[in-house]
């Protein structure tokens, strides 16, 4: 049982996978730990009215940020923190900051979500990394680019932790029946995709693939779920489907808490990102059941085993992506084959439970 009192730090304004996973750390070490998130962001409706201690901040500009700072010291101090937990890339000056303002002194671990590309080498991200005491790289690829990117002589401790996903809530087959009739997928062919509405996430690769599975006579339809980060491009999407004939086929959910749940509904799920540093949604599809395609790039290769549990396709190729969901389509066999071992090691390694339990020794041993 994790002793040390921990704080979980994002400021983020945004939900997406690397909020979402903070909210659920500050949950299952709830006996232990309070959250301080952005007073404006998009986190606070899974804190406000519950039980779950946290803080808010105002997030400032660069040249006031050390007021952020102060303030998080102060948090630090009154709860008798002894490690600082930080999840977004941003925040790592005001946790430092905060950390050597404080009367407590904290170690301070830094989960990096994001591929790091560049060196940090400069003065500036010394005085950072001198005073990280930790690091926990999502996938063995961002523990690969800490080492080239840091300096070993300032490099903090380095370890692996991937992202766990919470077994689904199972939905019935007459469920599954009734949501597909409420979305109008019928008898179709259905592809999911789930992530934020944006040019990298690869919505589009979806569409021209649905496009070709439909040429080839295949009755396709694709769901494509998740909220929108950039309007033009949804804009322009949306326009280019009425254009190619594909308005009825290409179905927009929005943002929805059920993700899971959709997913169950979906024969494939796609993840088409060009580099996505892990890939949370195909874990959390292959404990739902369902067969998965990603990009043979960054984080799904940790993930799928290709042809195994499930699919790779080129990066960014259409015609590739397509090419594999025609195999899917044809043999039902096969993709209920990869999608329960895709299922079993998904179970295996990446259930979230397993995974936090890991993390709070890792906390508490730091």
């Amino acid at each position: 049982m994790n002793q040390k009192k921990i704080l979980e730090l994002c400021l983020s304004p945004d939900l997406g996978g690397l909020e979402l996973y903070m909210m659920r750390v500050s949950h299952y070490l709830e006996d232990v730990c309070v959250s301080v998130i952005n007073e404006n962001g998009k986190l606070k409706s899974y804190y406000e009215n519950t039980e779950y201690r946290h803080f808010t901040l105002k997030r400032r500009n660069v040249f006031f940020s050390w007021l952020t700072a102060r303030n998080l010291a102060r948090i630090i101090d009154s709860e008798a923190i002894d490690v600082l937990h930080l999840h977004w890339t941003k925040d790592l000056p005001t946790a430092i900051i905060a950390k050597l303002l404080s009367k407590r002194k904290p170690k301070v671990v830094q989960s990096r979500h994001m591929t790091m590309t560049r060196f940090k080498d400069d003065m500036y991200h010394r005085f950072l990394y001198r005073n990280l005491d930790m690091m926990l790289a999502v996938t063995q690829q961002v523990k690969s680019q800490i080492e080239r990117f840091v300096p070993s002589s300032i490099c903090p401790r380095i370890e692996v932790l991937y992202i766990g996903a919470q077994q689904p809530n199972v939905i019935s087959d007459q469920d599954k029946i009734n949501r597909r009739e409420q979305l109008g997928l019928a008898k179709s062919f259905t592809v999911g995709i789930v992530g934020r509405i944006e040019p990298q996430k690869g919505q589009w690769l979806v569409v021209d693939a649905i496009e070709k599975l439909i040429h080839q006579g295949v009755d396709a339809r694709a769901l494509i779920v998740g909220h929108t980060m950039s309007e033009d491009y949804l804009v322009a999407l949306q326009k280019d489907l009425i254009m190619r004939g594909l308005s009825d086929r290409i179905i927009f959910t929005g943002f929805t808490s059920e993700a899971q749940e959709i997913m169950q509904i979906c024969d494939v799920m796609v993840l088409a990102t060009e580099n996505e540093t892990f890939g949370l949604v195909l874990i959390e599809a292959m404990m739902c059941g369902i067969c998965v395609v990603g990009s043979d790039s960054g984080g799904p290769l940790e993930i799928i085993d290709d042809a195994i549990n499930g699919l790779l396709f080129k990066t960014f190729d259409a015609v590739d992506l397509a090419s594999k969901l025609t195999v899917l389509q044809e043999n039902s066999e096969l993709r209920e084959q990869y999608a329960h071992a895709g299922k079993v090691k998904a179970m295996e390694i990446f259930e979230s439970n397993k995974q936090f339990a890991a993390l709070a020794n890792v906390l508490d041993g730091i």
